[in-house]
């Protein structure tokens, strides 16, 4: 005569089969994800050193010679750290070159400089009245919605982003 077991008793050990299985992937995904991490893989996690709350490029005008001509940026950088920075180059597929100017004032003529300071802990803004980048021999773009612009930075790396394309003249 065989004898039922009673109920519950095997409840236990029910719930220790049920929960080995999960349990044994989730210790070998945190094994797999520690080794991942430890190795380098993973990647590591920078500070945020620049914002660019700011970037557009004007459309160049609606004649045939302004149209022709170079195409100034509105860009506004914020540097987030005690450290100044330097803006040493900026490209585009836009343009055959693209240079750094300075201008201290308004009416004072563009100096080519090989870099623009961005301060420490301060947010500089480059446009054509001032200190600007500049492309040069661009390609039309005025049917765009934006400009890509890879901006190349002393110590913040480089950082592309998408300049809008606005009406003449205006950030």
């Amino acid at each position: 005569m065989t004898v039922a077991p009673r109920p519950g008793r095997a409840l236990p050990r029910e719930l220790a089969r049920a929960a080995a299985g999960p349990l044994i992937c989730v210790l070998l995904l945190t094994g797999l994800l520690s080794a991942w991490v430890i190795s380098g893989a993973a990647g590591t996690l920078t500070k945020v050193r620049l914002q660019i709350t700011q970037a557009a490029v004007p459309m160049r005008g609606f004649t045939a010679t302004t149209a022709a001509g170079p195409a100034t940026t509105f860009l506004t950088i914020r540097n987030l750290t005690s450290t100044p920075d330097e803006l040493i180059a900026v490209t585009s597929p836009v343009a055959s070159r693209v240079q750094l100017t300075a201008r201290p004032g308004p009416a004072a003529a563009r100096t080519v400089v090989s870099e623009l300071v961005i301060p420490a802990r301060s947010t500089i803004t480059f446009s054509p009245f001032g200190d600007d980048v500049v492309l040069r021999d661009p390609h039309p773009y005025e049917n765009q919605a934006s400009v890509p612009l890879t901006l190349t930075f002393r110590h913040a790396g480089t950082i592309t982003i998408a300049a809008a394309v606005t009406a003449p003249g205006t950030p």
